[in-house]
């Protein structure tokens, strides 16, 4: 895994960010994909329904951002460079294990379905999926 202090400089330099969506007060969810329409759609989806949002593009910057605030429910995509989805969750329970993570990949791929239910993953979509379902999964997770 890479050392992330050095990461974070050079993804800075790369434009890589976080992008908070306050509705109302309450710890938002945090959204990580690489996929910038993706992003933008779940982040619309559920500040539709309530729910505040922290948008992330990249698996270090999403990490780096534990250092300044708790992480409740975590949306993970599977497939991204540098770290799959699966190694942020592995960063995830060392560093916030209280953290509800619910995993969406564009390959259903059950091997790997497996491994992140496991490893104490909620939920696993396969893209696409319907909106109700994940804002479902969403409510199980906070109400935890």
């Amino acid at each position: 895994m890479p050392d992330l202090d050095s990461s974070l400089k050079h993804l800075e330099e790369s434009g890589a960010r976080a992008s908070p969506s306050r509705v109302d007060g309450c710890n938002p969810i945090w959204l990580l994909d690489d996929d910038a329409s993706m992003l933008r759609a779940l982040g619309r989806l559920l500040k539709s329904v309530g729910f505040s949002v922290e948008k992330f593009n990249h698996p270090i910057v999403f990490l780096s951002r534990l250092k300044q605030a708790v992480c409740r429910v975590a949306v993970l995509d599977v497939a991204m460079p540098v770290m799959n989805g699966l190694e942020v969750q592995a960063c995830l329970r060392e560093n916030s294990p209280e953290t509800r993570i619910i995993f969406i990949s564009g390959q259903d791929d059950p091997l790997v379905r497996q491994t992140a239910l496991d490893a104490g993953a909620l939920g696993f979509l396969a893209k696409p999926f319907e909106d109700e379902v994940l804002v479902q999964l969403i409510h199980k997770a906070v109400a935890d």
